[in-house]
């Protein structure tokens, strides 16, 4: 059953270099369903009350219908690691999913000693209670590396229809993030098929792959097609989280430049700025840890258009920002009665906001404007 409760907080956050205002309107949230494992992603299917594709780290994909109600859906995941932060990420459509009933799911794969980020595609059925088939693991990330932790595995289509999908440095890996030979820290862009473009930026290196690098971990990235720009964000470490707006080619300073410093306190670079080093356009220190991001279009935050959405882990809120003067600036930010960690954010066809809890007992919420 679907419960409702009103948004009980709203709060400020200091960012460092950043205008914040304040903004007390008040949500009604319905909690669409509960008792979901570590949910990452959502995905609205484009059918008339179709409900929702909805990813659990512990490598489950479900269906949750309008009602609330929550079906397994079968997928067999080629090599599917699930330790730390890995398992199952993003699910995305492909944009002729009407007609082929393709998706995509990015993962980690491998083991504890040897794992990485991995790409498949399948297809849904085309009625509910839905089943996959022709699940092909389509691409993996190179080099295999030890751990499990900072994996990316956000996806964004761009308009000639190839995919970008993002990759983390390993953490412990975090020089390779400026380092053209591999994948890690990197966004890639890829074919429909999982194959490199052909007029990547750097044909020669890492297969083609590279769309751009120095990235720490990336889990939040949209394809904005009235700016017609990417933008994205990722994890610093202690302090220094960043939205950027991302072009082929560019260099996003991890780990040579960054607002953040070591866990420990020590200094990862001496260097916020440098020559070849494309600046964020916004930054969070202290960290909240972004976790994902989505662009407002809809008609029941009329006042919101064109406003990025991004959840917070450590945070544990939502956030609002609006571009103004070329930078992104903090217009709201949201907590809830429960001080979940925020994990993912979607926007419906309605205009509804969606997000979902990073808990064992995980949550969908559903965001209206009161009094609708």
């Amino acid at each position: 059953m679907i419960k409702s409760f009103f948004l009980v907080l709203v709060i400020t956050f200091a960012n460092v270099g950043i205008c914040q205002t304040a903004d007390n309107e008040a949500f009604q949230v319905e909690v669409v369903t509960d008792g979901l494992s570590f949910p990452w992603s959502l995905q609205e299917l484009p059918e008339q009350r179709a409900g929702w594709l909805v990813t659990e780290r512990g490598g489950r994909l479900i269906h949750v219908a309008d009602d609330g109600s929550v079906n397994a859906i079968p997928l067999q995941l080629p090599e599917l690691f699930v330790a730390g932060q890995s398992g199952l990420f993003d699910v995305i459509l492909a944009p002729d999913f009407v007609q082929t009933r393709e998706f995509y799911v990015s993962y980690s794969c491998g083991s504890i000693n040897a794992n990485t980020t991995c790409l498949a595609r399948a297809k849904l059925s085309l009625n509910p209670p839905y089943t996959t088939s022709e699940v092909q693991q389509i691409f993996v990330a190179q080099p295999l590396r030890k751990g499990a932790a900072h994996y990316g595995g956000r996806m964004a289509w761009l308009p000639d229809d190839t995919l970008l999908l993002t990759l983390g440095d390993g953490f412990d890996y975090r020089e390779q993030a400026q380092n053209l030979a591999n994948h890690l820290g990197k966004v890639v862009r890829l074919q429909r098929d999982g194959s490199a473009v052909s007029d990547g930026p750097f044909p020669t290196k890492a297969d083609g792959f590279i769309f751009s690098y120095g990235h720490r971990n990336s889990q939040g990235i949209v394809y904005d097609a009235q700016r017609k720009t990417i933008w994205q964000h990722e994890h610093g470490p202690k302090g220094g989280d960043e939205i950027n707006q991302l072009q082929a080619g560019k260099n996003y300073g991890w780990p040579i430049a960054s607002y953040g410093v070591d866990y420990t306190g020590a200094m990862v670079t001496p260097y916020q700025e440098l020559p070849g080093v494309t600046p964020p356009l916004h930054q969070w220190t202290p960290s909240l840890a972004p976790s994902d991001m989505a662009l407002y279009a809809g008609q029941l935050f009329a006042d919101w258009q064109g406003d990025l959405l991004v959840t917070h882990l450590a945070g544990k809120r939502l956030q609002r920002l609006r571009l103004v003067d070329g930078l992104w600036q903090v217009m709201s930010e949201h907590a809830f009665a429960n001080s979940s960690r925020l994990r993912a954010v979607a926007v419906a066809r309605d205009g509804a906001i969606w997000l979902a809890t990073d808990a064992e007992n995980g949550q969908l919420l559903k965001l209206t404007p009161k009094g609708r």
